[in-house]
């Protein structure tokens, strides 16, 4: 039981540093490319969608707020293809956090998984406004 607890207080201690850093810096970015997601955007069904899923996985944040992203989004008049792929990949890929996530999971699974949520966050982007679409919400 010691030891377990001694491993867990010395893989916190390697592990607050990063989370720190990496927050600070998410923190930092998020803010300033606010503006820069109303510019962007065209409401085109293949870019969107990519673009949102590129900005979603350099931003990072967690669940709770994707509401009040995506409405603030959906005010501007971002599409709700751009607004789905970049609130899917912004709560489940993190660029940001793949070191962190590589050093403590392995390197194999941190860009696997990324990589996986990036590709089927664009898809469900589609399918969903699709869907949305077909049943005129």
């Amino acid at each position: 039981m010691k030891t377990a607890i001694k491993k867990t207080i010395a893989t916190y201690k390697q592990a607050i540093p990063i989370m720190f850093s990496v927050l600070l810096l998410v923190n930092l970015v998020n803010p300033l490319m606010k503006d820069i997601y109303i510019k962007i955007f065209s409401g085109n069904y293949i870019t969107d969608p990519i673009i949102g899923a590129l900005l979603g996985s350099v931003s990072f944040g967690i669940p709770i707020t994707s509401y009040v992203i995506g409405g603030e989004l959906q005010a501007l008049g971002v599409s709700r293809l751009a607004i789905t792929a970049f609130i899917m990949t912004w709560v489940t890929v993190g660029i940001a956090m793949l070191p962190l996530e590589a050093k403590f999971l392995g390197k194999r699974f941190a860009v696997t998984r990324n990589a996986l949520n990036f590709l089927f966050s664009i898809i469900i982007a589609v399918l969903t406004v699709f869907l949305l679409n077909l049943f005129n919400l």
